[in-house]
């Protein structure tokens, strides 16, 4: 094979089953590591210790049960537990045919997936000793298993703006939100995951702290959107093959230095401040704010300066 041929190649691999189940193993594990209302991981990436169990439970007014973590429910009730892990590993199919106005339940046709995801999230959950997590919990394979996941998203992302071309022909934004909603939908629908939890967290919405694999993702779909209305000069399986290099490799240097800040961290901030003022600091507003409200603007200062200054000139000459 030559080397042209690569990407060519390789944007014809088959997802199922070895990617498929590395997309299942590396949600289902994600999903595990999130903690309860004490212990949940920040979204820097560094958990906080997990929360402990009391003997028994304290008393809640109303009845209401304290926000516990995913381990504890998959005890409490392990049908909530399978259907957030499904939100997890099929949440962009739920969402891009909420978005299309098809079935949200079709993913459920695919019944070898489901059964697949189903196994991994027993294996995950309930395998004696904890064998199968301790398994993946080797870096090496926790590496390989993120770099197949990663190649989902970018086959994931083209199947999405393919089907929203065949419904919407020519609808360059519908390409890009439903080719987003299928990347990334586990992610934009983070908040009635946990609602399946009983966890109501607005505050981390995806829209108001955007993470980095919801960016990636849409940034990936405004590019094939672009390539596939002949915007972009660029053969398909070529940046296909881009794509993939870029999220596999800043991937995995993520993972290698436990590093959470986002790439594109410093486009972002200049973008922010050329275009939408954003160069304050929130300290800086907030003292602005603080100074307003005790009656006193920036127009008032000059005022109050002059009159200060002859105060002084009257008490030299009393002098």
């Amino acid at each position: 094979m030559e080397l042209w041929q690569v990407p060519l190649s390789f944007s014809r691999l088959r997802m199922f089953p070895f990617f498929d189940l590395a997309h299942y193993v590396a949600s289902i594990l994600a999903l595990k590591e999130q903690r309860g209302e004490r212990g949940e991981a920040g979204r820097g990436g560094h958990p906080t210790p997990p929360m402990r169990i009391p003997v028994f439970p304290p008393c809640v007014p109303g009845g209401a049960q304290p926000r516990q973590g995913v381990v504890e429910v998959s005890v409490r009730s392990p049908l909530a537990c399978w259907f957030s892990a499904m939100l997890y590993c099929f949440g962009g199919s739920v969402l891009s045919s909420l978005m299309l106005g098809e079935p949200p339940v079709a993913f459920l046709a695919k019944t070898i997936n489901i059964l697949l995801a189903s196994s991994v999230w027993y294996l995950v959950f309930y395998c004696p000793e904890d064998i199968f997590c301790r398994c993946f919990s080797f870096l090496p394979l926790r590496l390989l298993v993120a770099g197949m996941k990663e190649v989902t998203r970018t086959w994931k992302i083209t199947d999405g703006i393919a089907h929203a071309d065949t419904v919407y022909k020519d609808a360059c934004l519908i390409m890009v939100a439903v080719g987003w909603a299928r990347g990334a939908g586990g992610g934009l629908i983070s908040n009635f995951e946990q609602l399946v939890r009983g966890v109501w967290k607005p505050e981390t919405n995806e829209l108001l702290h955007m993470s980095y694999p919801v960016k990636v993702t849409l940034i990936g779909a405004v590019l094939f959107t672009l390539q596939r209305r002949q915007y972009l000069p660029i053969a398909k399986h070529n940046l296909v093959f881009l794509y993939t290099i870029f999220l596999v490799v800043f991937k995995v240097k993520m993972m290698l230095t436990r590093c959470a800040t986002s790439p594109f961290a410093p486009v972002e901030a200049a973008v922010c401040q050329m275009f939408f003022g954003s160069g304050k600091t929130p300290s800086k507003v907030k003292g602005e704010s603080a100074t307003s409200s005790n009656g006193s603007s920036v127009c008032d200062q000059p005022s109050e300066q002059h009159h200060e200054g002859a105060k002084r000139k009257q008490a030299k000459k009393t002098e």
